[in-house]
């Protein structure tokens, strides 16, 4: 059976359009520390990787799922009539399958981070769902990577609870100009922060 293509970023928005009434899962996945990979390998390297993750995820998915590249080493994946709790599942086994069948001089850092949410039990609209599987990613980076997370409001502190509200719409505006999810940019910053202050730690 052929597998289905990688969309693009302007795909994943239109299909989540076209979805907007349907129930889905929306994962949203990182690949740990491939920065560093393409440092240290190079990029043809690093290309190898993405091109490993996307024939896993697209192998991995039930039919009518849909995976996109969102920018860099970010993927999408849209699972139409899913519960988080089926994903999870799913995604902790791909997860496995990345680290075992990883090649031999890739970094043993190199793995998957997952953020889950779902439609209707975190969020209703496509642009609150995508919020809250960022929410879900950043958690799972948190927790020490190579892991998939559900989002959980009532564990997690919100955006909006310690960030201005001027700066979110700066950090929302900065996201679709540069095609990136707000949890990889936050997340930039921060190892930025510790980079600088790594005499500190």
């Amino acid at each position: 059976m052929a597998r289905p293509p990688i969309l693009t970023r302007a795909d994943f928005e239109k299909t989540m359009q076209q979805l907007a009434a349907v129930p889905l899962t929306l994962g949203l996945v990182d690949i740990d520390h491939f920065q560093q990979l393409n440092d240290s390998l190079g990029r043809s390297e690093g290309d190898r990787v993405l091109r490993q993750v996307e024939r896993l995820l697209s192998s991995s998915l039930p039919a009518g799922s849909h995976v996109a590249r969102l920018g860099g080493d970010e993927y999408a994946v849209i699972l139409p009539e899913s519960v988080a709790e089926t994903a999870l599942i799913l995604f902790d086994e791909i997860i496995k399958h990345f680290q075992i069948n990883r090649e031999r001089d890739w970094p043993r850092s190199l793995g998957l981070s997952v953020g889950l949410a779902a439609r209707p039990a975190h969020a209703e609209s496509s642009f609150d769902l995508q919020r809250a599987a960022d929410e879900a990613l950043l958690r799972a980076k948190r927790e020490g990577r190579g892991r998939a997370c559900i989002y959980v409001e009532s564990k997690m502190v919100l955006k909006s609870n310690y960030y201005p509200k001027s700066q979110l719409e700066r950090l929302t505006k900065l996201s679709s100009a540069l095609g990136r999810t707000e949890a990889s940019l936050l997340r930039e910053a921060l190892d930025d922060l510790i980079e600088k202050n790594r005499g500190a730690l």
